[in-house]
């Protein structure tokens, strides 16, 4: 197996609601599997990263946003064999137990002071007399430790663990030869999550989700907006966050563990194909290229970072998608990374909640612009900014602003949100 292939097949998953409290729901899943009656109590574990991204945004099914719910849902539906698909089937008595729960105030959550994992999630489950244990470090799926009492079924050293946060062997011009040459049928299976994603933006356009920022650029607000192909290509990809982040219960395909890059990576390829009226098999060699673009990127970046994913890599692997789908070859796809990320280097992520559909619309409007501006052969030099000369070496630069050049800028971002 092609190794691009196997980094899709990781890489691009289904998932529903938020990937960091559904994350949290089902570690406590696995944590209160270990019992054999009700949760009794709950203690949460997390590494600032995941508060982050679990404050405001809304839980799919519960009209509620946060991490107690999420997390007490876990408790109670104890499902793990869903990962982040765990929600899916929720009943409503499964959703007054868990708020009964929450009227009950068994759950406390702390934050992780001895991690530098920006990925981090544990949960104790005490009930009956027994106690469950779980940890998840480094991926939203990726269990190190499962004890009951104590003793652990499943015990993983973090160093040997699924290093989600390590550099990811790629490079641009691979990843291009990749896409336009492998047979279709080894990444047709990308089209589903296309789909996946389509539908959930236009239950976006449909609906009256969060700030609507997708309905504002397709023209449906009135206003300056004015309906242009450019912006019912942002429309389009804001109307899916709009939903996902206003708790809309639909699943969502992920890239490189979030949804919003998934939204990013897809949605505004699928509707420029649509658009153009391109094949099936050229669809997926663009999401392929998009997809693969934003996991490169995101290896750099880190999991989970001070800057946004799904406006930075998302939208470039997007901008990748519409150069290949308007006929744009290797040089014109590096031309717009280096666009993209000239311009998008200082989004800084304050967690996931209803303002991510104003970055990726802010992104997508970008990777509009800078495939524009890559299709006549323009794109910034080696000579402003943060731009180098080798495409590889920008993308490089990304990762140090992301790891060495703004260490303080989480816990400050965490401070704010905390203090409000």
């Amino acid at each position: 197996m092609h190794k691009y292939i196997e980094v899709l097949q990781k890489e691009v998953a289904p998932a529903q609601g938020c990937t960091e409290p559904i994350a949290v729901a089902y570690g406590v899943s696995i944590a209160a599997e270990q019992l054999e009656g009700p949760a009794e109590s709950i203690q949460l574990y997390l590494s600032g990263n995941i508060v982050k991204n679990a404050l405001g945004v809304g839980i799919p099914g519960t009209g509620r946003t946060g991490i107690d719910i999420a997390a007490l849902l876990g408790a109670v539906i104890r499902r793990s064999d869903k990962k982040l698909e765990i929600l899916n089937g929720m009943t409503e008595e499964q959703l007054q137990q868990a708020e009964a729960l929450l009227e009950k105030k068994i759950l406390k959550v702390s934050l992780k002071e001895d991690t530098t994992e920006r990925l981090y999630i544990e949960a104790v489950v005490q009930g009956g007399g027994h106690t469950g244990r779980c940890i998840i470090v480094k991926s939203h799926t990726n269990v190190v430790l499962i004890e009951k009492d104590g003793v652990a079924s499943l015990k993983k050293e973090v160093a040997a663990s699924e290093e989600a946060d390590d550099h990811v062997e790629m490079s641009v011009k691979e990843i291009y030869e990749f896409a336009t040459t492998i047979p279709f049928e080894e990444i047709s299976f990308l089209l589903e999550g296309a789909k996946m994603n389509r539908a959930v933006s236009q239950e976006g356009l449909r609906g009256d989700y969060g700030l609507r920022v997708g309905k504002a650029f397709s023209g449906a607000l009135g206003g300056l907006m004015q309906p242009t192909l450019g912006g019912d290509i942002v429309a389009a990809a804001a109307a899916a966050s709009d939903a996902r982040m206003d708790g809309c219960p639909m699943p969502v395909m992920t890239t490189g563990g979030s949804g919003n890059q998934g939204i990013s990576c897809t949605v505004a390829a699928t509707a420029l194909a649509e658009k153009l009226g391109k094949s099936d098999e050229e669809l997926a060699r663009a999401l392929a290229l998009s997809d693969l673009i934003t996991v490169h990127i995101k290896s750099y970046i880190g999991r989970l970072s001070p800057l946004c994913g799904s406006g930075i890599a998302g939208g470039t692997g997007s901008c990748c998608a519409m150069i290949y789908l308007m006929g744009g070859k290797l040089p014109q796809i590096e031309r717009g990374i280096q666009s993209m990320l000239a311009n998008h280097m200082g989004m800084i992520c304050d967690g996931a909640k209803t303002t991510c559909a104003l970055k990726i619309a802010t992104g997508i409007q970008s990777a509009v612009l800078c495939a524009t501006l890559a299709m006549q052969d323009i794109s910034p030099t080696e000579k402003e900014g943060i731009v180098c000369k080798d495409v590889e070496e920008t993308i490089r630069g990304v990762g140090l602003l992301s790891n060495k050049g703004v260490p303080q800028l989480d816990p400050t971002i965490l401070q704010v949100m905390l203090n409000k």
